[in-house]
């Protein structure tokens, strides 16, 4: 039975710890837990079996049905006014909801898995789309290098709209840890004549993005088994690395079928 709780002071323990937690990019990494924004992810992480921890909303939203039914789900809730929320919100216009979840306790690589390895990606932009993207196109796992950003980050899980909750995500890895993966890892490159929709790609595979500068490290390069170019007759020096993996994950599910 969820229990439901009107808060009315700044000072109410929960409220501290949860302010904390949503102002620290890597708060999630000492705590074990998350805090989501939004109806839209809130639904996404009930969608996916994700429960529900603890949930506040303001008095204003426990009006709305459709808030009421995601309410409860949620074992404990907080109703606060709106000025309250907003000490909790990074946005310019507040969601009047959000959740706290539990993370996964020490994840494994999934060895067989079809995956995208992040190698120091700085824009938590840049990190949510390759998260929605990979999610779009079926891959299931997400293996973070040592130096990107958050992947739970507030930024990332406003920019992954939900992808979060259905990948297996993986964060502070050093290269020789991707000797776990069985499946072979493919990089691009603009140093290759070998085109991404003339090549045979194997599947399942791992795609490997590079940071925003300074591309896929030498360490990382020297374990793929094949680096590819994408074609770009306009003249343009190189893509935004969110765009180069939306167009690489979709070549590998249309080579499949």
């Amino acid at each position: 039975m969820t229990q439901v709780l009107p808060i009315t002071s700044r000072d109410n323990p929960a409220l501290v710890r949860l302010r904390k937690l949503a102002a620290d990019a890597g708060g999630y990494r000492k705590t074990g837990s998350v805090w989501i924004e939004g109806d839209h992810l809130l639904r996404a992480a009930l969608q996916r079996g994700w429960p529900l921890d603890l949930v506040v909303i303001t008095e204003a939203a426990m009006q709305d049905e459709a808030l009421l039914r995601l309410v409860e789900s949620a074992a404990r809730v907080l109703v606060v006014p709106v000025a309250l929320f907003k000490g909790l919100s990074g946005l310019e216009s507040p969601a009047q909801i959000g959740a706290e979840l539990t993370l996964p306790s020490a994840p494994q690589i999934q060895s067989q898995a079809a995956s995208v390895v992040l190698d120091r990606l700085q824009d938590a932009g840049n990190v949510g789309a390759i998260l929605r993207s990979a999610a779009a196109f079926g891959v299931r796992q997400v293996l973070a290098i040592k130096g990107t950003a958050a992947l739970w980050s507030p930024k990332v899980l406003r920019a992954g709209q939900g992808a979060h909750f259905g990948l297996n995500l993986i964060e502070g890895l050093a290269a020789d840890d991707l000797a776990a993966l069985a499946v072979p890892l493919i990089a691009t490159s603009s140093h290759t004549e070998q085109v991404l929709h003339r090549v045979a790609l194997p599947s399942p595979c791992a795609w490997v993005m590079g940071h925003e500068g300074q591309g896929v490290s030498g360490p990382l390069m020297a374990r793929c088994a094949l680096t590819v170019g994408i074609p770009q007759p306009g003249g343009e020096e190189s893509l935004n690395v969110a765009a180069a993996a939306a167009i690489c994950l979709y070549e590998s599910e249309r080579q499949k079928g």
